[in-house]
Parts: C-alpha cells; structure tokens; sequence
C-alpha cells in the first residue's frame, strides 16, 4: 500500500509545472489566434474613449470565451472588465487600447502615413497589450475551468491611458478593491522586469476665448486668444527654470486660429506636468494655472479651464516585480528572422541612436528606476499590489511615441512580443494562484510602501471622465 502512495507523492510535485506549461503554451495560442484582432485595432487606431469597435472586438472575444463582461464601468462607455471563476485569490490582468494623434503610419520601415486613416497610430504598441493581456487571462481561465486553479482572474480593458487616465477614475470606482494583485505589461524596445516606478502627472486644457476682428482692417476691435495661449505657454517656458529636479513640463497647440487676417477668437492648449512625486506635481499644478491665468489677464481674453486629473506615481512591489522577471527571463526566446532582420536595418536608417538587435535576447533590470513616462497604472498600485514588465515589440532603439513604433506594431516584430508578454503573464498568474506566500508577502510589502499613506485621486469632486479629451475645443459660438 505504500508504494502507489509513494508514487503519488513523487508524482505531485511534477503535475504543478506541467499545468504551467499548458497554461503559458494556451496563452501563446490565444495570441496567434487573436493577432488579426491586433492589427485591427493597429488599423482603426482610436482615440482614448473613442475605442468603440477595439473595446467591442475584444469584449466579444471574452464572452465567447465564457468570461463574464461588465460593459461601460465607472461610467466610461470603452471600459469593461472580463472575469471567470469565482471566490479567492483574485488575480487581475490589464489591457489598453487607444492611439496618438498624428502617428499614422503604414507597417515599412520607412515614413509613410497610411492612406485614408484618421491620423492616429499605435505609437505606444496598445494594441498588443489589450491582445496580450486579454490572452493570457483566457488561459488562466481555462485552468480554472479544468479544476487545476482555484479563485478568479479578471480582465480589465482600460481606455484612454495617453492622458484620460481611464485607470483613474476606474480605480476611484473601486473596480480593484477586491483584487490580491494585479499584472500589466507594456510593448517596448527590449525586455525588461524590476521593481520600477514612474513620474506623476497632472493634465490640463487651457482654452482661450476672445474677439474677432479683421486682423489688418481693425486689429483694434480684437483681443487674440493666441497670444494669450502663446503667452501661457512662455509663462510655463520660465517657469521650469524654477521648478524641482525631475520636474517635466510640456505642452501643445491643439487650436490656435485657422486664418493669418482674423484675430483668433479661440485658442487651446494641452499642457502635461510631471515629477517623481505626486504631491510635488500638486505643487507646481497651480503654478502653471497662474501662468495662464496671466495670459488672459495680459490680453484681456476669457480663460477656461478643463482640468484632466492626475495619475499617481506607481508604487513599486519588488516581491511581483522578482516574480515576473524570473518568468520573462525564462520565457524569452525571441529571435529574428531574415525578414524581420531587413525590416529592423532599413528602420535603424531612421534612428539617431542604433542598438544592438542582439538585446531581443537579453532581459534587461528596470529596478529602482523610473520610466521616465507617465501611466495611470500608478493610481492602481495604491490601493492594491502591481508588477509590470515590457516586451520587445519594436526593434531595439525604436523611441516610443514615433512612427517608427506604429510600423513595428503592425508586423511581426511585435506580434512576437506581444506573445512573450502573453506567456509571461500567464506564468505570473500562475505562479500566484498557486503558492499564497507570494501573495502574502507582496501585500505585506504593499503596506509598508504605503507606510501609512491613504490613496487620494488626484481628481476634482465628482469629476467625470473626460470622453472628449481628444475632441479640441469650440469657440464660445460653437463655430
């Protein structure tokens, strides 16, 4: 009697890596399966909270899949969330999905805007981390289908993280209170896990409105919302000379008249500011007000503010961030081919910098570093713990935000990525779903980074999402 009991002890331990393995090559699968999907929503290149046919492409893939969706949460109509199972542990994954303005680019190694398109471009790879992500849940989904995982794994397709901070007002929703932890990952030039955080930031409209008149006939008559825009955006030029180490400050004509002989009646900019530090950007937030405020002041024009929120710096968590670098480490098996290989040469024509194309090999250490950037995941790593990591899905040196990232995104250069980010997440999740010490652990390291700190979004009282954040804004006759 004892050797059969034996023979199950020994065989046990076994089973537990071989279900892993089934659950990273399920993830893998669902990405081939779903890459059409991707390069859809690469085509459609939508705004953040216009994703309208993205957020339906991928929501329909779930309820196939027998997720449960909840369309439109925290009143935003692109956002939902997809779960399976039920009871603990609560395992979340993320997704993204919007495109930039004035990114449109065909999938060559050249500059070539593609034809017919609305502008937009996958400049930030979303694309292929709604895909991704959305992927490796339906994995994890099927494991707990099969009885080999117990609890719930979550779904969240975000809209909006460049500059709505969907996540934001999601969070404030409490969308992730009953979560244990929570996974995301990003496309980029190389492979790289660790404990990393990133900047705060606060965004904001400054619109202008102010009087027509024939801007040679009568200039007099006028009272030009450009020049108080261009003002403004002076005022914040001398600013930064005054501002804390690690501050950013940007901005960007979104309206500024549309003929040379009428004085602009209405003007409109985006500014972005940004620090290490949330309560420094609360700081420096009414600084850059006042330089507006000036702006409408000096040219008697009308100042109207359309204030986006802020999204907090992510608080890092090193016992998920070790976690999903040891995964990716052992994951990674990228490698091109000679297509890929031409493709990547004829795009390094493009770049200031080159890089080593060997480095889609390597996983590179992002602990105790800062992106540099900006992403609405911070507010969810103050309520509950968060690791990310990024995948090569651009050839290596590709900046991100640039043509040269839309093009990548359309070709195999970044499926590839896209299904090592499939499999790692799948593995992450795993790995969480069965051994609790680690999930213990990372939510008693989650509290001593808080050290007491109460989450607050940095939003104002009952502020709605701003849905036509990527609409600019009308003259005050709506012309």
């Amino acid at each position: 009697m004892r050797i059969p009991s034996l023979i199950v002890l020994l065989a046990a331990p076994a089973a537990a890596p071989a279900q892993k393995d089934a659950a990273v090559k399920a993830a893998a699968g669902h990405a081939d399966a779903h890459w059409p999907t991707a390069l859809k929503i690469w085509e459609w290149a939508e705004p953040g909270y216009q994703e309208k046919k993205s957020a339906a492409a991928l929501a329909e893939v779930a309820e196939k899949a027998g997720f449960a969706v909840k369309k439109g949460v925290a009143g935003i109509p692109t956002a939902f969330t997809a779960e399976f199972g039920s009871g603990k542990p609560v395992i979340g994954i993320m997704g993204e999905f919007d495109a930039l303005p004035e990114l449109s680019q065909e999938a060559v190694p050249f500059r070539k805007p593609r034809d017919g398109g609305n502008g937009y471009g996958h400049a930030c790879g979303h694309h292929l981390f709604g895909v991704a992500s959305l992927s490796a849940a339906l994995a994890v989904g099927e494991q707990i289908k099969a009885g080999t995982l117990k609890g719930t794994v979550r779904f969240y397709m975000c809209p909006a993280e460049e500059g709505g901070a969907a996540k934001v007002f999601m969070t404030r929703a409490g969308l992730f209170d009953d979560c244990d932890a929570v996974l995301h990952w990003h496309p980029g030039s190389r492979n790289a896990a660790g404990d990393a955080s990133c900047l705060a930031r606060i965004a904001v409209k400054f619109r202008f409105h102010g009087t027509a008149a024939h801007a040679s006939g009568s200039p007099e008559k006028g009272r030009s919302a450009l020049d108080a825009l261009l003002l403004t955006m002076h005022a914040v030029e001398l600013l930064r000379e005054h501002t804390p180490d690690g501050t950013r400050l940007h901005h960007a004509v979104t309206s500024g008249g549309g003929a040379a002989n009428v004085v602009p009646e209405f003007a409109e900019g985006f500014f972005y500011v940004r620090h290490p530090k949330a309560e420094v950007v609360q700081k420096l937030y009414p600084r850059v007000l006042k330089c507006a405020q000036a702006g409408a002041l000096a040219t008697e024009t009308k100042l109207e503010v359309q204030y986006l929120g802020g999204t907090m710096e992510i608080l890092p968590n090193n016992t998920l961030a070790t976690l999903a670098k040891k995964n990716l480490t052992a994951l990674n098996d990228l490698k091109y081919d000679a297509e890929e290989l031409k493709f990547a040469a004829r795009l390094q024509e493009s770049f200031v910098e080159k890089a080593n194309l060997d480095d889609i090999g390597k996983v590179f250490d992002s602990s105790g570093k800062s992106s540099g950037g900006s992403t609405d995941v911070g507010d969810v790593s103050w309520v509950v713990p968060v690791t990310g990591f990024s995948t090569a899905c651009w050839v290596p040196g590709t900046p991100g935000h640039s043509w040269q990232a839309v093009a990548c995104g359309g070709t195999t250069v970044g499926k590839k990525g896209m299904n090592l980010a499939a499999r790692t997440l799948a593995a992450t999740a795993w790995d969480l779903f069965t051994d609790p010490q680690l999930l213990k652990d990372a939510k008693a390291e989650h509290g001593k980074r808080l050290d007491g700190r109460k989450y607050a979004a940095m939003l104002e009282k009952d502020q709605p999402p701003p849905l036509d954040y990527r609409n600019p804004g009308k003259s005050k006759t709506g012309e």
